[in-house]
């Protein structure tokens, strides 16, 4: 095999008026015009709304390349584009190759006829999405509608692109165009291997049957030989194939093979699986994939509740845990695998073992499933359709299935992907625009065709291994029940507390069997905030900063709310960390009761781990990968070992969460501590954990307590062994028990309000700060004199994180903590992280 990587330097003609510049591809449109100086950067100020006109134009990318003559005797040759956005002719020395109306489908187009010894010219025309999308809206016999969004570009749902492109509640509007993840001149005489697709079974223990379907394709007829090697096993088959596609199917027998498990529950081996075939000496195509070895399953059964939801990998049932992902920029230039191992690994590191593609976005690169497989981040991929109603003519199912039949077959053999989902909220969209609201007939006719006609049978056809989910929220099959306000059956997308208003509490008021989205919004960091505005414009309610805030009520659900849990902050900083306290206690709210609610919940996705651009949002990292204070609580809930800490109907639980498989033989200490510190009660309890389980280790009434709500906060200390009991001696439950000894393998801590925080009479902590430094850089070591409540150390002006946030401080407890430098940066000097650094607490944000 011949390969030209024809990435690297093209030029970009604005077709209208033939003026050209410099673009760099894999890239886009948008991010070229920036580069020349013709565009501000659109993520700074309202630079977005100059950048309009790019999706309202035709442009033409092009570039020259060479080759000799060694190339034209080649039997296969053709253009390899990984991702083209979206409508576009493709010409090689003036001669038309092909054309792409699908940004989510592989071309390989023929190239042999138009090639030429020497220099070639290869011409891509992009066709204005905007414009095409409006001649696709008139065509149509009846509208097809979609959700639209501040800054909106109208008709998205007609176009096979990206859909959060054209603007959504939480990022911008950038019709851009380009060629995204490579593209290449390729030069084969054996036959081309297209998609390689694996089936593992079970044999015993360590031992895997492995059958390969390999799909390739051959530019003439003859002798050809196909083989696969894994680990020193082989196997070879010869034989003639006839000129076109074709499919082999080859076997091996494996032994010594280690499961793959999700993040939590074990290793994530992976193992090379090696495919050539062969028409010759020195003549073969060659595909490389890692295999990782395991069993899943999606539990969707009816049972007394409802029906259930669980995942169960390998005979374990797998409580999910973990986050909605969109894609890691609006700008394509800037996806690459730094950036995608940035934000992959964080949510590894807040224990998460599950992601949902979000269908707004796309069908990730294969350096996103990669990395998942490594992480042991099991993926829920949602199919590229999102919140509206899509059309089910004849062109447009075609383009549906053919990028279907691609995706499934390039994304099938990951051990990551877990679930195929139809799509998002398009079967609850029939319920909201007024034109199928008046015709819901004709627009559930189109949903069947587009999404059980050919979504889910081209799934089932090509990996009838995995669950084809039909959309989310569901309730399964055939069933169209509203779970948006249905906890009973499949899984469900809560958003009572944001969109209705509703406090905190109502997270308690459902127990879903799987929630697959809720959020809460909070504003950006202040270092996030200055990337985008000025210093004039650094006020909540400037029109810049209202701006980057893309849901019509966002700052008023955000100030509303503020007013109903905390005291008013001090000034413009208080009020950006304020909000983050916020999102982070009504995440936690609802992740720890619904934690607690196991076996019948058995998964949390929050909306949503990553944003697009610098904004106000509901992710808990911020644009550049810093973690907001709901990714350090995510770290704290998400822990495979947790109190969950709640106040149901009067009445304040601490439940005890083991996600493990070993016992735990513990004690649950319970505290009511007054804000200077003092003890007003003190319990210890039995804290024994199974295996897997969620057990209620003390509940009491808030009326029964012998002191006002307002006036303590309930701290719970955990202790525990995987070996004997952490001993203690009950007491009475105002006393203080004595300790027998024992010795705890596991710590944990949590820490609750009994009141709104406003109501409470908070102690100012007097937080000091001692400065050293270690060969391993500056250490920030913290010491509070009265009980503090969400102390974070907040960086200005330098890319990373301290290593903790958002924490509880005990009186008179000392915690030391390190600096976590951005990606790619290097660790700043003692003198430059003290200037930077200004510690936050409850308590400070207020006079």
């Amino acid at each position: 095999m011949a390969r030209i990587d024809l990435g690297g330097s093209w030029s970009l003609i604005r077709k209208a008026d033939g003026s050209r510049r410099r673009a760099s591809m894999p890239g886009d449109i948008i991010s070229a015009l920036v580069a020349a100086g013709e565009l501000a950067d659109p993520y700074r100020g309202r630079a977005e709304l100059e950048a309009q006109w790019v999706g309202r134009e035709d442009w033409v990318l092009e570039r020259e390349f060479s080759i000799d003559a060694g190339w034209l005797g080649r039997r296969d040759l053709f253009i390899e584009i990984e991702a083209l956005d979206t409508v576009a002719e493709i010409s090689l020395n003036g001669r038309v190759i092909g054309t792409s109306s699908d940004m989510f489908t592989r071309l390989r187009l023929p190239v042999a006829k138009a090639l030429k010894t020497g220099v070639n010219l290869l011409s891509i025309l992009l066709r204005s999405p905007e414009k095409l999308a409006a001649k696709l809206a008139e065509d149509l016999p009846y509208p097809v509608p979609a959700s639209v969004y501040p800054v909106t570009s109208p008709h998205r749902n007609l176009l096979r692109k990206i859909q959060c492109m054209s603007g959504w509640d939480w990022g911008p509007c950038l019709m851009t165009g380009g060629i995204y993840d490579g593209i290449a001149l390729v030069g084969l005489d054996a036959p081309r291997i297209d998609y390689v697709r694996t089936t593992t079974t079970r044999k015993g223990e360590g031992r895997w049957e492995l059958e390969v379907l390999v799909d390739f394709s051959a530019q003439a007829a003859g002798r050809a030989s196909f083989a696969i090697e894994l680990g020193g096993a082989k196997a070879v088959k010869d034989l003639v194939v006839g000129e076109g596609e074709g499919q082999i199917v080859l076997g091996l027998e494996l032994e010594g093979i280690k499961d793959w498990w999700p993040a939590g529950y074990g290793n994530q081996p992976l193992y090379e699986l090696v495919v050539r075939s062969e028409a010759g000496p020195g003549e073969a195509d060659r595909l490389v994939k890692r295999l990782g070895f395991r069993e899943v399953e999606v539990l969707a059964k009816a049972d007394p509740v409802g029906r259930s939801f669980t995942f169960k990998v390998n005979g374990l049932e797998i409580f999910a845990k973990g986050a909605n992902w969109i894609p890691a920029d609006a700008l394509p230039s800037r996806w690459n695998r730094e950036r995608l191992a940035d934000l992959l690994g964080s949510a590894r590191e807040a224990h998460m073992n599950m992601l949902r593609v979000w269908g707004g976005g796309r069908y990730e690169s294969d350096d996103f499933y990669g990395l998942c497989d490594e992480l042991g981040l099991l993926v829920w991929q949602d199919a590229a359709f999102s919140c509206a109603l899509y059309p089910s003519t004849p062109s447009f199912l075609r383009r549906v299935e053919g990028e279907l039949r691609h995706q499934v077959r390039r994304l099938a053999d990951h051990p990551s992907l877990a679930l195929w989902c139809g799509n998002n909220e398009a079967l609850g969209a029939i319920a909201w625009y007024e034109e199928s609201k008046a015709a819901p007939a004709r627009y559930i006719v189109d949903y069947d065709r587009l999404n059980e006609g050919t979504v889910g049978r081209v799934i089932r056809e090509l990996d009838p291994s995995r669950t084809f989910w039909p959309s989310s929220p569901s309730a399964g099959p055939q069933d169209f029940s509203d779970n948006w306000h249905a906890d009973t059956r499949g899984d469900m997308h809560y958003w009572s507390v944001w969109h209705e208003g509703r406090p905190f509490s109502a997270y308690l008021d459902v127990s879903p069997r799987f929630c697959s989205e809720f959020g809460f919004q909070s504003f950006p960091s202040l270092r996030t905030a200055k990337s985008f505005a000025p210093e004039s414009e650094l006020n909540i309610t400037s029109p810049t900063f209202e701006h980057h805030q893309r849901h019509p009520r966002g700052n008023t659900i955000i100030i509303e709310t503020m007013s109903r849990y905390f005291r008013m902050p001090r000034g413009f900083r208080e009020t950006l960390w304020l909000s983050q306290v916020q999102q982070a206690l009504a995440i936690r709210t609802a992740v720890e009761y619904w934690r607690a609610q196991r076996p019948r919940c058995m998964g949390t996705l929050y909306w949503q781990l990553n944003d697009v651009w610098p904004a106000a949002s509901w992710s808990s990292l911020e644009h550049d990968g810093s973690w907001k204070l709901l990714h350090h609580e995510a770290r704290r809930f998400y822990d495979p070992v947790h109190i969950c800490l709640f106040v149901k109907d009067g009445v304040v639980h601490a439940v005890g969460v083991n996600d493990g498989d070993r016992h735990l033989f513990g004690v649950l200490s319970i505290r009511l501590r007054r804000f200077d510190g003092e003890l007003a009660m003190d319990l210890d309890t039995d804290g024994d954990l199974q295996p897997r389980s969620a057990t209620l280790l003390w509940k009491a009434a808030l009326r029964d307590l012998p002191i006002k709500p307002e006036e303590v906060y309930l701290a719970a200390r955990y202790e525990a062994s995987q070996r004997g009991k952490v001993a203690y001696e009950p007491a009475l439950v105002f006393g203080v028990p004595s300790r027998s000894g024992g010795k705890a393998e596991v710590v944990r801590r949590n820490q609750l309000f009994l009141a709104e925080p406003k109501r409470c009479a908070l102690g100012d902590p007097r937080i000091s700060e001692t400065w050293s430094e270690d060969g391993s850089g500056p250490i920030l070591k913290l010491r509070s004199e009265a009980p503090a409540f969400w102390v974070t150390p907040e960086v200005d002006g330098i890319p990373g994180r301290w290593e903790d946030a958002g924490f509880y401080m005990l009186n008179n407890e000392e915690r030391s903590l390190r600096f976590v430098p951005a990606r790619g940066q290097s660790m700043p000097s003692l003198a430059e992280l003290r200037a930077a650094t200004k510690v936050m607490h409850l308590r400070g944000s207020y006079d």
